[in-house]
């Protein structure tokens, strides 16, 4: 399984970016999908997860009403759409895949992981 993120790039605060992750193979609709970040100096966070349906979503508190994850199992692509940017939003976002029957927070518990595309939002 190999997954590709893109999307990211500069954005003033306030503003929106949509990052997506692309998973190669024909088995995307089994994953659980997740979006963690990390910023300069900081551990990796969670972000966001969605389970195979697309019917449970989990968020973190800091992005929760800002950002939307979701999926399209057809072409086997993850989103996040992240809106009201802040500059403390500033990080390598990662896009994650965990063989779980439900979504999970825990870096641990994913499988595979992406190289991660920066989103760097500008006060």
């Amino acid at each position: 399984v190999q997954l590709q993120a893109s999307g990211g790039g500069l954005v003033q605060a306030g503003g929106s970016l949509r990052v997506s992750c692309v998973q190669s193979g024909r088995t995307f609709s089994s994953y659980v999908m997740g979006w963690f970040r990390q910023a300069p100096g900081k551990e990796r966070e969670f972000v966001a997860t969605i389970d195979w349906s697309g019917g449970l979503l989990y968020y973190a508190d800091s992005v929760k009403g800002r950002f939307t994850i979701s999926r399209d199992n057809a072409k086997n692509t993850v989103y996040l759409q992240m809106n009201s940017l802040k500059p403390e939003d500033t990080a390598v976002y990662y896009c994650a895949a965990a063989r779980s029957a439900v979504p999970v927070t825990s870096h641990a518990l994913y499988d595979f992981w992406g190289q991660g595309t920066q989103v760097t939002v500008s006060s």
